[in-house]
């Protein structure tokens, strides 16, 4: 089996975090008298952001239908908090290994893609700031508004598949930090689906989860793509 195609999530993955998606949307949800704790949010961590508010929400109030011009408001508020963390903060950089294993994967031939939970101005202004918008990093990246169903449905790989021209589900790794990554590489039928365990879960977290491998860092990555299994 060869690699043609490596999709990696983004925050948590590729970008550094420092738990700020985590309190950025804490703080979003608090603003509508919705408190709900870390591990709360770390389970809903790499859904769509207005599904995980949705999540959120409906397990805090246990009421009945939620009004979904609230989940627009604190979806709002949430991108507001991540766009001004991701153009200002100093702490925003690529995980360790990221940007130099993104440039050999696509120097040895292979497809690069990034996909993600959020909307495509927040993914934007991390790959401007990381200058990645161009040059060697990638061939495409698709964002949870671009699609009819985010995580764990396959319809983000699906859609990176489609923009890179690879057909077949077993030429594709997919890369990711939370539980919905290696679900949606699973239900998309990829040849890898590998967690990475220095982002937001631990290697006992992901280890539950549909996966062919797990690893410490990107740093192995490359090994693994490279060989096909």
């Amino acid at each position: 089996m060869t690699i043609r195609l490596v999709v990696l999530d983004m925050a948590g993955t590729t970008i550094r975090d420092d738990d700020a998606v985590n309190t950025c949307l804490r703080e979003a949800l608090e603003g509508a008298r919705v408190y709900v704790n870390r591990d709360e949010v770390n389970a809903v961590m790499g859904l769509p952001k207005p599904v995980a508010i949705r999540t959120l929400v409906e397990r805090n109030w246990h009421v009945g239908a939620i009004p979904q011009p609230l989940i627009e408001t604190i979806h709002d508020e949430f991108a507001a908090r991540m766009l001004s963390y991701y153009r200002t903060d100093p702490s925003v950089r690529p995980m360790p290994y990221a940007a130099l294993v993104l440039r050999e994967i696509r120097a040895a031939g292979r497809k690069v893609a990034l996909d993600t939970g959020f909307s495509r101005p927040i993914a934007d202004a991390i790959l401007d700031r990381l200058g990645w918008a161009e040059g060697p990093f990638l061939d495409a990246t698709v964002t949870s508004d671009e699609v009819a169903r985010g995580r764990p449905f396959p319809d983000l790989i699906e859609r990176a598949m489609k923009i890179t021209g690879v057909a077949e589900p077993k030429e594709v790794a997919k890369i990711g930090d939370t539980p919905s990554d290696l679900e949606e590489g699973t239900s998309a039928g990829c040849g890898l689906v590998i967690g990475v365990t220095n982002g937001t879960h631990r290697h006992e977290q992901l280890a539950a989860y549909p996966h062919t491998h797990l690893i410490a860092s990107l740093q192995e990555l490359p090994a693994l793509v490279f060989a096909g299994r």
